[in-house]
């Protein structure tokens, strides 16, 4: 069964008449995890951005977007902020831009789940503090009084991952989520994704231009260049016998580099 159908999604720039994401449809099925992979600009991030209605109003998007046969793109305004976080939940690329900085973080918790669930702020504290644990966040109750810019970047990660344990949405979008981070950091936020995946069931997208992490963590995946999409599969097939060439090229540059890698590990 899928929970999420795009179809015939186009995004194009008022300003200039320039067609960014072009006829761009699929589907997302009931549990599993749909990678989206590309280079930088070929328009992953704003096809997920355009599933939230996210994007900047200079960009105007056309198509049907469904969650359990509701139209996104047919929804008001307000419909679509209740939309987001609870039934639909977004973890962005850099975690500082995801917070308020002149609010400690706990604040940003209390709103999200007070408007979601009405929840007493003693019982949001709670939760979270418990979610934030799970994610091998020490003394959460401190860290939920620090401002953004006194955390880390893959401290912040794990705080939109715990927030997500909590709101258990039908669909989690995780925008390239561990581009901002260093490599220790980088494995730690995807430990927790899967921990996620597993704890919550929720269905995912799972946005990245990561192929080893995307290997770990997704069932199928989508290729796109240039707003379009060139190549869709499972993981496996994909990664073990891909059809198009710029699929080969990408495949061929990550074993590259890791080869150069460990070349250069075995020189020192």
């Amino acid at each position: 069964m899928n929970i999420l159908e795009v179809d015939q999604l186009n995004i194009k720039d008022t300003h200039t008449g320039k067609v960014i994401v072009d006829n761009v449809s699929f589907e997302l099925r009931q549990g599993r995890c749909l990678a989206i992979v590309g280079e930088s600009g070929s328009g992953k991030s704003l096809t997920c951005r355009a599933i939230m209605r996210l994007n900047p109003s200079s960009l105007h998007q056309t198509g049907r977007i469904l969650f359990r046969e509701t139209d996104l793109n047919a929804l008001s305004a307000r419909e679509m902020r209740n939309m987001r976080g609870r039934p639909i939940g977004m973890i962005m690329q850099n975690g500082m831009s995801a917070f308020d900085p002149s609010c400690v973080v706990g604040v940003h918790f209390r709103e999200t789940l007070g408007e979601h669930y009405g929840w007493s702020r003693s019982v949001i504290d709670a939760m979270m503090q418990e979610a934030m644990q799970s994610v091998m966040l020490n003394q959460p109750a401190q860290l939920m009084n620090r401002y953004p810019h006194e955390l880390s970047g893959g401290m912040l990660q794990r705080m939109m991952i715990a927030l997500t344990l909590v709101l258990k949405p039908d669909i989690i979008i995780a925008d390239e989520p561990t581009t901002a981070l260093d490599t220790l950091s980088q494995q730690e936020v995807m430990a927790q994704f899967i921990h996620l995946r597993r704890t919550l069931g929720s269905s995912m997208i799972f946005i990245s231009h990561d192929l080893g992490a995307v290997r770990h963590i997704a069932d199928d995946v989508l290729i796109m260049k240039s707003g379009q999409i060139i190549e869709r599969g499972e993981t496996g097939q994909l990664f073990t016998a891909p059809r198009h060439d710029y699929t080969r090229q990408l495949l061929s540059a990550r074993l590259t580099l890791s080869d150069h890698f460990r070349q250069l590990i075995n020189e020192e």
